[in-house]
């Protein structure tokens, strides 16, 4: 049998700098509904299953000790082998928020889709506005002194063979939010003005937040999450023009910060984002996720054979078909298509597509973990 010689965050970090590591790391992404189901698949912890659920719906991060349920989670997959990673960040300490409101003033509403709930914006402060003038007459934006980070490094102690996330930058989805879906894109051609006020002041809280992050614990970070959602099921969602124009230039500030303090930058991007790829690595990104292989143009092929030789891939387990509705050796043949593909010469990170849903067997993702760790050996 073989033996590890490295420690999960020395297994990335491998990975990361292009060198070889002992087996392909593999990575967690689920919904708090499949993460209880996980737990009490492979009994760990019946008690925690209810503890887990509510803290992860609820969004809160917990500084220090973890609770039950997230050590039982842990503790679930340290027995799979997964090499997952310890998110980081600040307590929020700032004015008093009303029930169901989040530091931007979006309302949200619980949505029930049947085997879970999902958090949706139903009031966007911003939707009314129809001048810059207005906004910055009307509307607070959140400070990062709203922010208390001194708790941050008791978030990893007794975690420190595993890699970090701290830090990064998704504001087109915020700016969403802010103005509403439709609203945001009408924007993008009739308000240009007011998105390009909206994302300096969205990227700029980033960038203090990513600061403040990496300096809490310097040298321990080991990637800054720099997304946007710019591809859909089968081409990008708006034009390249746009996205050089509004995200590029200002996701570039993140992605310099996170490599000035060496953290990487990892970018998590749904769907088919092929035709921006070149542009995403010219400024800087290291690793792309989630790798939709299913989508039109996302083929790991071509990927690999295109961007292999500049960036890390990260996911690629399908979680529309494969995960929820294949079988068992479905699920260990995409396994070994991947790995052969995307692990071809390293640069790979085993993981799926994106959150596992409540749907999915459990025993398709203790089989993926299994498959990985039988097969992913260097």
């Amino acid at each position: 049998m073989r033996r590890e010689t490295m420690t999960p965050k020395e297994r990335w970090l491998a990975v990361l700098a292009r060198q070889t590591p002992d087996r392909v790391p593999m990575d967690y992404w689920a919904t708090p509904e499949f993460s209880a189901k996980l737990i009490r698949h492979l009994g760990f912890s019946r008690k925690s299953e209810a503890a887990l659920t509510a803290m992860l719906s609820r969004g809160e991060r917990v500084p220090g000790r973890l609770n039950e349920g997230r050590l039982a989670l842990r503790r679930a997959l340290a027995y799979l082998h997964v090499d997952f990673v310890v998110h980081v960040g600040p307590r929020y300490t700032g004015p008093r928020l009303p029930p169901d409101t989040d530091v931007f003033g979006c309302v949200y509403r619980e949505v029930d889709y049947g085997t879970g709930t999902y958090s949706e914006v139903v009031g966007h402060p911003l939707a009314r506005y129809e001048s810059v003038e207005e906004i910055e007459a009307n509307y607070r934006w959140p400070s990062p002194d709203w922010y208390d980070y001194r708790g941050i490094l008791d978030q990893i102690k007794g975690w420190e063979d595993y890699p970090v996330q701290g830090g990064g930058s998704e504001p087109f989805l915020i700016y969403k939010n802010l103005r509403g879906q439709e609203q945001a894109m009408i924007d993008l051609v009739e308000h240009p003005d007011i998105v390009h006020y909206c994302l300096d002041k969205l990227f700029d809280l980033a960038y203090a937040d990513t600061e403040r992050v990496l300096d809490a614990i310097p040298g321990k970070v080991t990637y800054c999450y720099v997304a946007e959602d710019m591809g859909g099921q089968t081409n990008l969602m708006f034009s390249k023009k746009h996205i050089r124009a509004f995200l590029l230039p200002r996701m570039k500030r993140i992605i310099d910060l996170a490599h000035q303090s060496g953290a990487y930058a990892f970018h998590h991007d749904d769907g088919n984002c092929r035709a921006i790829l070149p542009d995403l690595i010219e400024a800087g990104i290291d690793v792309l996720n989630p790798i939709q292989w299913r989508c039109e143009g996302m083929a790991r092929e071509g990927l690999k054979a295109d961007f292999g030789a500049k960036l890390v891939f990260h996911g690629a387990v399908d979680n529309q078909q494969t995960l929820p509705f294949g079988g068992t050796q479905e699920v260990r043949e995409e396994v070994a298509d991947n790995l052969r593909i995307l692990g071809e010469r390293g640069g790979y990170i085993l993981a799926p597509c994106h959150n596992i849903q409540p749907n999915t067997p459990p025993e398709n993702v203790v089989t993926m973990y299994e498959a990985g760790y039988e097969h992913g050996w260097m």
